[in-house]
This record gives structure tokens, sequence and C-alpha cells, in this order.
């Protein structure tokens, strides 16, 4: 295992400094299961340009020295409302109240040091200090019986549970990738999880 020397919340210049780092870090990590995603550099300088026109978004940057190993973002939920308005139909929810933390990629090597707390802690301050009231995320939804589920794999809802996150019912965005081996895109479900800060 090698060593996280520092986990620090990013904004502003300090963000937009490391997009490119967090996009080959989503496309490495995000390869994996659940995701299998096969990304590109073209398609995720477009997603995170979001966090660049945000002016309340965060990158928490997990690093080995200089060099930046993992990475979570955060934004306004209703920074992302054209994505995410369809999943909060009917909840009752305001949306200009939540904050969304998106994404949080780790290298296998570096995990097990409680990043993934910092993550989360560093996210939920940012938001709190902004005024929200509740955060929320989304992980893909994956059929039990897939072919490409690993026999080692452990899914982190127990993690998600323990930091007060529950899954919010009906609450389910649809988005598309490449899976490995794929030829085009295909929808997935995301299943949304929130609590209140």
């Amino acid at each position: 295992m090698a060593e996280v020397t520092g986990v620090r919340a990013l904004t502003g210049a300090a963000l937009e400094a490391v997009l490119d780092d967090v996009a080959r870090l989503r496309i490495e990590v995000f390869r994996a299961w659940p995701y299998l995603y096969d990304g590109d550099l073209e398609y995720e300088r477009k997603y995170l340009q979001s966090y660049r026109d945000s002016d309340r978004s965060i990158v928490v940057g997990a690093f080995d020295g200089d060099r930046l190993i993992g990475a979570s973002t955060g934004a306004p939920l209703a920074d992302h409302a054209a994505d995410f308005a369809a999943a909060f139909d009917g909840s009752g929810l305001d949306l200009s109240q939540i904050f969304y933390c998106a994404e949080s990629v780790l290298l296998p090597n570096y995990r097990g040091q409680g990043v993934g707390h910092r993550f989360f802690d560093l996210r939920e301050a940012h938001a709190r200090s902004f005024g929200f009231t509740k955060c929320a995320f989304c992980g893909v939804q994956r059929t039990t019986d897939h072919p490409m589920r690993p026999d080692t794999y452990r899914p982190l809802d127990a993690f998600w549970s323990a930091r007060k996150y529950e899954p919010l019912p009906g609450a389910i965005a649809q988005f598309s990738w490449r899976d490995i081996g794929e030829e085009g895109e295909t929808l997935k479900p995301l299943q949304f999880w929130i609590r209140d800060l």
C-alpha cells in the first residue's frame, strides 16, 4: 500500500489546475466494476466543465507528494438540474438546497487509509459553508448476475449508511456511457442517496 500524504479542498484556480488529472483518474478508476466505463479525455473535459463554471464547486484532492492520486467533486445540485431534475420529480425536495457530491475516485493501492471519509467530510463542510441543508450523490445499479461482476466485489452501501446517507425512493437518474467491450453507449440507472446536513 502506498501512502497518502495529504487530502485537501481545492476551489477556484486550484480546482481548475487539477481537472485534467481528475479526468485521467476517472478514466482509470471507473474502468473497474461497477462502472465499467470506457472513457476518453475529450469527453471528460466536457463533463468536468461544469465544475469550472460553478462558483460553489469543489474538488477534494488526495495526494502522494505533488501527485493527485484521488479526487472527489461536488457542486450545487441546481448546477446539474438538466441532468437530474427528472430523478427528483415528485420528491417534494427543493433542489436549490441540495449539494451534489459527485464522483469519488482513488487509485487502488491508496485505499484503506480513511480517504473516502475525508472526501465526504470536506465536501459536506463546503456545502454547509454555503448554507445547503442536504447532500446527495448517486451510484450505478448493476444486476447481481452481471457477467463482469467480480466475486470479491463489496458494495459501498454500508459505508454510505454509516455516513447517514439513505437511498431516496424513486430518485433514479439515467446516464449513458460506453461499457468496456461495448460498441456504443447504453443507459444505466443510478440511485440517489441523500442526507441532512
